[in-house]
């Protein structure tokens, strides 16, 4: 937590009851338990390059509990019909790439984005590990494989020294895993996500009275940040603090950092295009928070290198159709403005934007009307990047159940996004606890021709 305020010693400090001698206690800030000065020190040990790479960015997009692939885009009306459910496809502005209705908004942009309908290889989890990181949760080196942002943070580092590299926007959910954000693995935790949205995060720091369990009161915040730092700055105290902490506080009190997460500094219209979701969890997660699709834009945009979110809940073994219709409108919604709003910005070239759950649903239908876990075959959406849109690679067989043309894994998804943010994953390796140098994807694991070839 970063505290600005604290007990006063009986004697001395302020009339403002703060003690300008104990002003700046900066704690875990949900970096797996280290300080920020902590973590910044071991950056630096690490040697994690200095920002000032040409600024490309990755928004992965977690849909936690596995959403249902044949409900949403890969719809089956030729199936039985207890298999094919209570959706229709509609047309999109590509012509014969159709998904589901509930998806108009989507289907007005599809030729910004392509659509693989056959994701294969996935593990019967629920947890983000495999979209994050793009490798099996098995056999995995000492220390365990680190997430995509992570290792964006340790090759990259960020593209502006006031804004961490790897942000983490998914909040406490009641199942953990879903509220991963990513791992750093054997690379440390000086590389972990900076974690917004979870205890040690926002919640936990106090500033001069001010709590950030709000986005809403970010310019408060704001305020009282910069007449803090100038009150500090004036009284010479920031010359007798370590170099990191120095480095930690400016971090915590960048108007660049808050004002990223400060929605009142975009055009209302903008933000009520995004627009207005549900922070309450369902049962064990699922907060549906529109918001965080354009705090996503804003953060890369003010030089993150990767930002990770999860909407909603999509694990409906009952009531599937019925949960669609409440939930589909919004992603439909959330999405298509973020990449619409890239493309607006002229950040469609630079920003990649992948969606995908951890596995799909069963073709059939059970008796509570729901669809249960099914592994074999899921989608994963990607748009931006600078990659060739507009397409749908891979499909499913007649029942949704078997990918029957071109299996690709999420190794493939995630060597494709790599080399669109200028890493090779032939060449570039990281060393793991051990030593060994460890490529970015599993061995043999290339992008896809499809999209950038």
């Amino acid at each position: 937590m970063l505290t600005l305020v604290g007990p006063q010693p009986v004697g001395r400090g302020y009339c403002d009851g703060v003690s300008r001698r104990n002003f700046l206690k900066i704690g875990a800030l949900g970096l797996g338990g280290m300080a920020l000065p902590q973590w910044l020190q071991a950056e630096a040990i690490a040697g994690r390059p200095s920002a000032g790479n040409p600024h490309k960015a990755v928004i992965m997009i977690f849909l936690p509990g596995g959403a249902s692939h044949q409900d949403m885009f890969d719809l089956k009306l030729d199936a039985p019909a207890e298999i094919r459910g209570e959706f229709k496809p509609i047309g999109t502005n590509v012509p014969g790439i159709q998904i589901c209705e509930h998806l108009p908004r989507l289907a007005q942009v599809m030729d910004k984005c392509t659509l693989i309908r056959s994701i294969v290889g996935m593990e019967d989890r629920h947890e983000a590990f495999q979209t994050y990181t793009g490798r099996l949760n098995r056999n995995q080196p000492p220390g365990g494989w680190p997430s995509m942002g992570s290792l964006l943070a340790k090759l990259q580092g960020a593209g502006d020294p006031s804004i961490p590299a790897s942000v983490g926007l998914a909040p406490k959910m009641g199942h953990v895993p879903w509220s991963d954000n990513g791992v750093a693995g054997y690379l440390g935790t000086a590389f972990a996500p900076f974690e917004i949205n979870k205890g040690g995060g926002r919640d936990d720091m106090v500033l001069n009275g001010i709590t950030l369990d709000r986005l809403a009161d970010r310019r408060s915040l704001l305020a009282a940040l910069d007449g803090f730092r100038r009150e500090v700055d004036s009284s010479g105290q920031m010359a007798g603090i370590d170099a990191y902490t120095q480095q930690a506080f400016g971090i915590l009190t960048s108007s660049k950092l808050v004002a990223a997460l400060d929605l009142k500094n975009e055009d209302p219209k903008l933000v009520a295009r995004y627009g207005k979701g549900d922070p309450k969890n369902r049962d064990d997660g699922g907060p549906k928070l529109m918001e965080h699709f354009l705090i996503a834009r804003r953060l890369v945009e003010a030089g993150a290198r990767c930002v990770t979110l999860a909407f909603s809940r999509w694990d409906h073994h009952g009531d599937n159709f019925g949960a669609l219709r409440q939930d589909l409108p919004l992603l439909d919604q959330g999405l298509s403005a973020l990449i619409t709003d890239l493309h607006d910005r002229g950040l469609d070239k630079d920003v990649t934007v992948l969606v995908a759950g951890e596995f799909g649903r069963t073709p059939t239908i059970n008796k509570d009307g729901g669809r249960d876990h099914w592994p074999r075959v899921n989608f994963a959406l990607l748009a931006g990047g600078g990659m060739k849109h507009g397409q749908v690679i891979g499909s499913t067989d007649r029942l949704g159940g078997e990918a029957a043309s071109r299996p690709t894994t999420f190794g493939e998804v995630h060597a494709t996004i790599y080399q669109a943010l200028g890493l090779d994953v032939n060449k570039v390796t990281v060393p793991d606890l051990t030593g060994r140098p460890q490529f970015l994807v599993d061995a043999g694991v290339q992008p896809m021709k499809e999209l950038v070839g």
